[in-house]
């Protein structure tokens, strides 16, 4: 069974989704980088690209990691602050921690193409 499967499929990632980006969106350490993003957007981008990658249906059309962060100059700060934010929301949402885990491990495999190393 899938991560999306076993966390309860679009219902979950859409919830999850927008508790994350009101989450990131009040965390002075990144919410800056949202000034200027089109969120109705970026928030349907990004449900999209986690229901790709827990193995749900895949009707992601978006740059991949690297070339999607490549202007911003992250830094592992920043990086560990989404990390935060997203575990945060899980957690909130009654996600298993086996899930949870399973879930920042995926974060953590693109942690090098975010942060353009």
């Amino acid at each position: 069974m899938s991560i999306y499967e076993k966390i309860g499929g679009a219902p979950a990632v859409d919830a999850a989704v927008d508790l994350f980006y009101r989450k990131v969106l009040g965390d002075d350490r990144i919410s800056h980088f949202f000034d200027s993003v089109d969120m109705d957007a970026q928030i349907a981008k990004q449900k999209s690209f986690l229901t790709m990658v827990f193995g749900g249906p895949n009707s992601y059309t978006g740059k991949d990691m690297r070339e999607a962060h490549k202007h911003m100059s992250l830094t592992e700060e920043h990086f560990n602050a989404v990390a935060e934010n997203l575990v945060g929301t899980l957690q909130e949402l009654g996600v298993a921690e086996e899930d949870i885990n399973e879930i920042a491990g995926i974060a953590m495999s693109v942690k090098d193409d975010v942060l353009n190393k």
